[in-house]
């Protein structure tokens, strides 16, 4: 149990793409958040985009599998620069999603500007401040790529909502 009475949490923040996926698994075990896990998933880039796809999927199934999270969060839509690439990234997040409701996990969503805000204090802070905030609460080396750092940071602002919503 955690203070306030709600059971310890295991989270799976995922910052989805269809080239790069990041993912961070984290667990709040009293006042504290630890790292379980962290990484990317990265087809390659030379195959047809529905390998990709899949291969992004048969990854977070596996990374599900591993660490056996309780919930999920993930990084909202943000304002595309195309509309091809929100496409692609829609289709990356539906992969995502998908894995996650096959493994029977709630997903809950976080736009990034308000990550940033909860861990950096700013909706538009730089991916590297993201970064560095991440690797300061979880006491991690700064190796972290910006994809991970992402999606950790969606996990931890989740953990730090988790009261907010009455999650138990």
């Amino acid at each position: 149990m955690v203070p306030g009475g709600r059971p310890a949490a295991r989270v799976l923040g995922l910052d989805p793409g269809s080239r790069v996926c990041g993912y961070g698994v984290v667990e709040e075990r009293g006042r504290a958040i630890h790292l379980i896990a962290a990484g990317t998933l990265r087809p390659p880039t030379d195959d047809r985009f529905e390998l990709r796809l899949e291969a992004i999927h048969r990854g977070l199934a596996q990374v599900i599998a591993q660490h056996a999270p309780d919930e999920v969060a993930v990084e909202g839509v943000f304002q595309a620069k195309n509309a091809r690439s929100a496409l692609l990234l829609g289709h990356a997040r539906g992969v995502a999603l998908l894995a996650a409701a096959q493994a029977g996990l709630m997903v809950y969503e976080y736009p990034p500007a308000s990550v940033k805000k909860a861990l950096v204090g700013g909706g538009r802070a730089a991916k590297e401040q993201v970064r560095t905030m991440v690797a300061t609460i979880l006491n991690a080396g700064r190796d972290l790529s910006l994809d991970a750092s992402d999606a950790l940071a969606v996990a931890i602002t989740h953990l730090h909502s988790r009261g907010l919503r009455g999650l138990k």
